[in-house]
Order: structure tokens, then sequence, then C-alpha cells
């Protein structure tokens, strides 16, 4: 198999960029002296998956639980379920325990650490439970100085349940383009998560672990002192967005959609391709950045970018490539019917999620097939 006779639209990833970020994440987390905990929903994806484990990581964190099941039986048993615990999920995540995976959950509420500790009593199981703390008001987690806090983690004490640790996510850091403001948001979501374990242990509760991430804090933070592990997800591919944030270049995004030009519109100056909002996604993460890329960078078959072309616009099956800021009345020729382009996502995970398999392009441009699921 090669690029030339793949069908269209196809999500190729580029292996050799996808090894260098790789390697990039973990040497720069082995520095730092902490262990390495990668998200694996960008891809969920065994290759890739396993590729990361080679390179050093211990443990993966998932989003779903059907992840957690697939990555268990490709024989992974350090999973956590980074998803706040609803206690419609609790057989789930029995069952998982119970064929032997070492499956952590998270909770950000009494109500839900409470659920836990009797659903686990009731089946005569010690869930291991980290807390979620907020460490930037992006999303989720308690406050970090809320009584909330020692409350829920003196619950899961008392309901026998194994208090594991505490983790965030400084998803704010998606916002910056700068290098001082993501190293200051890194120290920020490290000196909080790490004050939320310091008033646990106060409390005389446990603590072990202390779990921060995202793919900019990750690449940021000068010291993780007090830190015990990072997460990260997107660096293994990454993607417009993270370029327009400022950690990667666009030739370390590994991850591109294969398309062909079906039509033109040449007065509007537009190029028709195959790959429409279900190849790409909706995703139009750029929007709001300094360096708005519609829904792709386009570039060559060979993945050469090709100036300032991007997929300006998309409905299901159809994408249109254009000249951004003008209009490009010679496109027809430039891009004739049949010739084939790949787009640069804005979001990895958004696009991955598209596709049933990935075209793993080797550095002798052999292709190899690698499958990815879906569920929860």
């Amino acid at each position: 198999m090669s690029i030339p006779t793949l069908n269209t639209p196809a999500a190729l990833i580029d292996v050799r960029r996808m090894r260098h970020n790789i390697e990039r994440m973990q040497s720069k987390l082995n520095g730092l002296g902490v262990t390495f905990r990668p998200h694996v929903k960008t891809t969920k994806c065994s290759k890739v998956v396993a590729a990361q484990i080679e390179a050093g990581a211990r443990g993966i964190t998932v989003s779903t639980l059907k992840e957690a099941e697939q990555f268990f039986d490709a024989g992974i048993r350090d999973i956590l379920y980074a998803v706040g615990m609803v206690p419609t999920k609790l057989p789930q995540a029995l069952a998982l325990r119970r064929k032997g995976c070492d499956l952590k959950i998270i909770v950000d509420s009494l109500q839900a650490a409470l659920a836990i500790s009797s659903y686990g009593q009731m089946h005569g199981e010690r869930f291991e439970v980290w807390i979620e703390v907020d460490v930037d008001g992006h999303r989720s987690g308690v406050q970090v100085e809320d009584d909330l806090l020692v409350e829920i983690g003196r619950a899961l004490v008392d309901g026998d349940m194994t208090l594991g640790g505490v983790l965030a996510h400084a998803g704010s850091s998606y916002e910056y383009d700068t290098k001082e403001a993501l190293e200051q948001i890194a120290e920020q979501e490290r000196a909080l998560t790490v004050r939320a374990a310091e008033r646990l242990r106060e409390a005389g509760l446990p603590c072990p672990v202390v779990s921060i991430g995202s793919t900019p804090t990750a690449l940021s933070a000068q010291h993780l002192e007090g830190v015990t592990e990072v997460r990260a997800g997107v660096y293994v591919l990454f993607d417009l967005v993270m370029h327009n944030v400022g950690v990667c270049g666009i030739e370390d995004i590994a991850l591109s959609v294969l398309t062909t030009v079906i039509g033109h519109q040449e007065e509007k100056g537009w190029a028709i391709v195959d790959a429409g909002w279900m190849a790409m996604s909706r995703d139009r993460g750029t929007q709001r950045q300094s360096r708005d890329f519609g829904y792709g960078l386009v570039c060559s078959e060979e993945g050469e970018v090709l100036g300032d072309y991007v997929m300006s616009g998309a409905n299901q099956e159809h994408g249109i490539v254009s000249r951004a800021g003008s209009i490009d009345t010679e496109i027809a020729a430039k891009f004739p019917i049949g010739a084939r382009l790949r787009i640069v996502p804005n979001h990895a995970c958004a696009t991955g999620a598209q596709h049933p398999e990935y075209h793993a392009i080797a550095e002798d441009d052999s292709v190899e097939t690698w499958p990815r699921f879906y569920g929860w």
C-alpha cells in the first residue's frame, strides 16, 4: 500500500513526526523528574499507544470506559479514567477492576464520593479514587482552598475506598500564545495542585499522587516540585491550535487528511474537495486565535505547505479550498480535478474521531493501516 493507492478522504499519520513528538515529550518530563501518563483519547489507537509506552510512559489516561476496556484488552493495566464518575457507570468500572485492571476513577463532588463508597462497600470493592481540583476555572474540579476538598477525601477514606491523590488539568492554557504566559499557567497548575495535596495531608488524609497536565503546560513547565506525574494527549500528533499556542511548528503536526479535488467555482476562487466536515470535524478552534486556518491548512499530497491556502468552508462531504484573504481566479489550474491534497487539522482529537482507521506513513512512504475505535 502507498499514498497514491489510498481512497479519499483518509486520515494520515506521519510516523516519523509522531515518534519525534513522543520522544520530545518523554525527554522533557524525564528531565523534570516525573512520570508520564499520556492521555490516549487523541488517537484511541493501540499502535500509537504502544509507541508511547515503549518510549517510557507509565500507565495511560482515558476519557471513556470503552477506551479503558480496549486498552486493557490490549495488555495495559494501569489506567486512569479522567472524567468525573457517576453512579450509573460504576458497574462498568467494577467489571474492569474484577478482570484485573488497575483502574483509577475521579470525583469532584461529595455526592459522587458517597455513591462510590456505598457501591464499593455493597460489592466488596475498594475503588481507587482521585479528587479533581480546579486550577484555572476552565471546567471541572473542587476549589483548592474549599473545605469540600477535605470533606470528599474524608468521605472516601471513611467509606473504605482508596484515596489515590489529586489531579488537575489547566485547559485554559489553550488560550495563551506567549512563552511567558504559558510558563505562568504551568506554574499556577503545579502550585495549586500541590497545595491541594498538602491540604489533604494536613488533614491526616493520604495523597500519594499529584497529577497535572495539558500539552501546553507540560511543554512549558520550568520545574515540577511536588508533582508525581504529568498527563498530556494532543502532543503525540499536534495540530493547528497547538501551533497557534506556540508549542509546535507546522512541521511537527503528524496528522493530516488526504483529499481529492472534485470541482471548482473559479469566479469565487474555490476548489471543491471530497473532505467536508465529516472528514475534518466541525472544530473551528483556530477561529479565535491569532491565525484562523478555517477548517485546516492545505498541503500537497506529499505534505508540503502550499502557501496560504486553507479549507475555508465545509459541508458534510464537500470542502472548499481557497486562498486566505484573496480570490484566486486561477485556482483550477493550480488544483485541477483529480489533484490530491492533504489538509492539516485544527484539532487532532476531533479530526481523528471522524475516521475508523489511520493510514500510517513510514519514512520510506510505505503505508500501514492502524485501526482506532469509538464508543463509551
